[in-house]
C-alpha cells in the first residue's frame, strides 16, 4: 500500500509542476504568474478542486511520445471565490506553449459542461501559443468543441476571460464569446494573425503588442473590457467584476445589507453647468447616485462618449449606461452604441436592472460615420434596450434631442420611470439648429441676422428646451431636483423588483448585426 501511495504523490508533484520549475521560472522572469498560482490566487483558499489532473495526450507523431506532461497544459476545475461555486480553466505555458490538444480541449469542455448543468460562472485564463500542430484537426476540433459549448453557456451562466498571456489563431474566438474579455497590461496579447503574416501580406511591420496588445484592444477594437497592470490586479479585478453578478441566468445578483437613512445628495444640484454648450462630467453625476465607492467601469478607454458599468444602489446590483459630455458632447456613433448595446444585453441577460443618464445631442454626423453603418449599429442599441426585460430607468439631466432620445430608454420603448431633471431639454433639435429652419425667412429678412437668431433661439428654447411639453404627454413620469435622484431611484427599482414581462413567443429576434 505504501507503494501505491508514494506513486500517487509522485504522480501529485510531477503534475503540481507544469513544465518543470526551470519554464515555471520564465513565466516568473516574463513577471507573469504560473497556471497554478492564478488559480490559488483567485479561489477562495483551499476550496480548489483539480478535475483532470493526471490526463495525458495521446500523440505518438514527431516524437511526443517522448514528452508526456500530466495535465497536458491546462489546469481545470471548480472552487469558490468569497464563497460561491465558480468553474474555472488555467492554460499553463510551461507544458508546450500552453498549446491546446485534443485532450486539453475535451478537459475544457468537461467543466464548461459541469458549469451549465450546475448554473455557475466559468472563468477561462488563457495563456497559449494557439493549437498544437503535431495534431493537425484534432486541435482545430478541440477549438470548435470548446466555441459549441461557449455559444451554448451565453445567457445561461456568467463567461469570463482572462487574457494572461499570448492569445492567437483560432483561440480568440473562445473570449470573444464569453461575456467579458480582460486583458494584462504588457503582457498578454490576442490576434487572429500575428505580425510575420501581417508583415508577408500587407507588407505592414507591426509589434504583438501593437498589434494586438491590451492597449490596442482597450482602445481601438474594443474587445478588452477591462485591462489591468498585472496578474495579481487582473485576478482582482475578476473577483470584484464577479461580485456584481449572479450564478445563472435563474437568479439575481446578491442583494447587499444596507439600510435607508438621508438619501438626497446636495452635490448634484450644481453639477449641470449654466451654459448648454458647456461640458460637464457624468461621473460626477453617477458617483452621486450610487452606493459610495461602487462603481465598476467596463470599456473604460473605448468610446468615452458614453459610460457603461456596474455599481451598487442600496445594496443592490445595477447597470449604469451614460452619456459622457466630455467627450464629443456625448453624442452616440458607431462604437458608442455598440458598446451600450452589448452592455444592455448582458445585462438583461442575468437579472441586472438598468439605470440609463442621458444628456444626449444626437447621432454623429459625418460621412465617415455614415459608411462605417451608423444606422444599423445606433439600431443596436435601439434593440437592445427595447428588447430588454429587466427594470429600466432613466434620468435625463441635460440635452435629450432628437432619434437620440428615443434610443436612450425612452418610455416609447419600453422604459418602466422616466425622470428628467429641471434642466432637460427634450426636442427634435437643438434650439439654434431648430431655429435656422423655422425662422428662415424672419431671420434672412432682418437687418441685424445675428440679433434676430439669438431671439429666436431663446423664443423656440423657452418654448421646447424643457422637461415640461414630455411631461405633459406623460413620457416623463416625473421632473425631479437633482439632489432627490438617489432616493427616487432606490423607491423605483424596489417598486419593479417582481417585474414581470411577457414577450412574443419567437425563437429568436434578428437583430441587426
Amino acid at each position: 500500500m505504501e507503494n501505491k501511495i508514494k506513486e500517487l504523490n509522485d504522480k501529485i508533484a510531477e503534475a503540481s509542476l507544469g513544465g518543470g520549475l526551470k519554464r515555471i521560472q520564465k513565466q516568473h522572469e516574463k513577471k507573469k504568474l504560473s497556471a497554478r498560482e492564478r488559480v490559488n490566487y483567485l479561489m477562495d483558499e483551499g476550496s480548489f478542486e483539480e478535475i483532470g489532473m493526471l490526463v495525458t495526450h495521446r500523440t505518438s507523431d514527431f516524437g511526443m511520445d517522448k514528452e508526456i506532461y500530466y495535465g497536458d497544459g491546462v489546469i481545470t476545475g471548480y472552487g469558490t471565490i468569497n464563497g460561491r461555486l465558480v468553474y474555472i480553466f488555467a492554460q499553463d505555458f510551461t507544458v508546450f506553449g500552453g498549446s491546446l490538444s485534443e485532450t486539453h480541449a475535451e478537459k475544457i469542455c468537461k467543466v464548461m459542461e459541469m458549469a451549465v448543468k450546475m448554473g455557475a460562472p466559468m472563468i477561462g485564463l488563457n495563456d497559449s501559443g494557439g493549437a498544437r500542430i503535431q495534431e493537425g484537426v484534432r486541435s482545430l476540433g478541440g477549438y470548435a468543441d470548446i466555441f459549441y459549448r461557449n455559444v451554448q453557456a451565453s445567457g445561461v451562466i456568467p463567461q469570463i476571460s482572462a487574457i494572461m498571456g499570448p492569445c492567437a489563431g483560432g483561440a480568440v474566438y473562445s473570449p470573444a464569446m464569453t461575456d467579458f474579455t480582460m486583458m494584462v497590461e504588457g503582457t498578454s496579447y490576442m490576434f487572429v494573425t500575428g505580425p510575420n503574416v501581417v508583415k508577408a501580406v500587407t507588407n505592414e511591420t507591426v509589434t504583438s503588442e501593437e498589434l494586438g496588445g491590451a492597449t490596442a484592444h482597450s482602445t481601438k477594437s474594443g474587445v478588452a473590457h477591462i485591462t489591468s497592470g498585472n496578474d495579481q490586479e487582473c485576478l482582482d479585478d475578476l473577483k470584484r467584476l464577479l461580485s456584481y453578478l449572479p450564478q445563472s441566468n435563474k437568479e439575481t445578483p446578491a442583494k447587499l445589507p444596507y439600510e435607508l437613512g438621508d438619501e438626497l445628495r446636495m452635490q448634484l444640484a450644481n453639477v449641470i453647468p449654466d451654459s448648454t454648450n458647456k461640458p460637464y462630467d457624468m461621473h460626477e453625476v453617477i458617483s452621486g447616485i450610487i452606493d459610495e465607492d461602487s462603481f465598476f467601469e467596463i470599456h473604460k478607454n473605448y468610446a468615452e462618449n458614453i459610460i457603461v458599468g456596474f455599481a451598487r444602489l442600496a445594496g443592490r446590483s445595477v447597470g449604469i449606461i451614460a452619456n459622457q459630455p466630455l467627450f464629443l458632447a456625448g453624442v452616440l456613433g458607431v462604437r458608442s452604441s455598440k458598446k451600450a448595446a452589448r452592455f444592455t444585453r448582458f445585462c438583461d441577460c442575468f437579472n441586472i436592472p438598468l439605470v440609463v443618464l442621458v444628456d444626449v445631442p444626437g447621432f454623429l454626423p459625418g460621412t465617415n460615420q455614415e459608411w462605417e453603418g451608423i444606422i444599423i449599429h445606433g439600431a443596436k442599441l435601439l434593440y437592445a434596450l427595447s428588447e430588454a426585460t429587466v427594470p429600466r430607468v432613466t434620468v435625463i439631466t441635460r440635452k435629450a434631442y432628437g432619434g437620440a432620445y428615443d434610443v436612450m430608454n425612452s418610455k416609447h420603448i419600453g422604459a418602466d420611470m422616466n425622470f428628467a431633471w429641471p434642466t432637460a431639454e427634450i426636442a427634435v433639435m437643438g434650439a439654434k439648429g431648430a431655429s435656422e429652419i423655422i425662422f428662415k425667412k424672419e431671420i434672412s429678412d432682418a437687418e441685424d441676422h445675428e440679433a434676430k437668431l439669438l431671439e429666436k433661439e431663446n423664443e423656440y428654447a423657452d418654448l421646447f428646451a424643457n422637461p415640461y411639453i414630455a411631461a405633459q404627454r406623460g413620457f416623463i413620469d416625473e421632473v425631479i431636483l437633482p439632489q432627490d435622484t438617489r432616493r427616487k431611484l432606490i423607491k423605483a427599482f424596489s417598486m419593479l423588483e417582481n417585474k414581470e414581462s411577457v414577450t412574443p413567443n419567437r425563437k429568436h429576434g434578428n437583430i441587426p448585426l
